[in-house]
């Protein structure tokens, strides 16, 4: 889980500067009060965002924007915190929020997990 999470947290913070035609592209977070399916679909289906990967057997797909600026964890139906979306924003650090349809405890130990991992270092 760790290279997973490692990955998307990755993805953030060593992106580039966004393209000129970037700037104005604004991102969706996760409505809450909408079905989880449906907001699986909305913002896979953004502009300039794509699949970063499944990484080994983790049960999550990761999605991200080309600019770097915004991250998408989505849960697969083998994840404790199913079904959930966390995101997070590359902007002045990176920030952390999400939705939980299912398990609220499964979702906050994910949510920590990935708030850990700012601060993670190798050693």
């Amino acid at each position: 889980m760790i290279r997973g999470a490692a990955l998307f947290l990755g993805l953030l913070t060593t992106a580039c500067a966004p393209a000129a035609d970037d700037t104005q592209i604004t991102y969706l977070a996760p409505d809450c009060a909408r079905p989880f399916t449906e907001q699986v679909a909305a913002l896979t289906a953004q502009p300039r965002l794509q699949l970063a990967g499944i990484v080994g057997s983790e049960p999550y797909a990761y999605w991200s924007s080309i600019d770097g600026r915004v991250s998408y964890l989505i849960t697969r139906e083998d994840s404790p915190a199913h079904p959930a979306i966390i995101m997070q924003t590359a902007s002045g650090g990176v920030k952390t929020t999400g939705c939980a349809w299912g398990d609220r405890k499964g979702y906050d130990e994910l949510h920590a997990y990935l708030e850990g991992l700012k601060t993670w270092t190798r050693k």
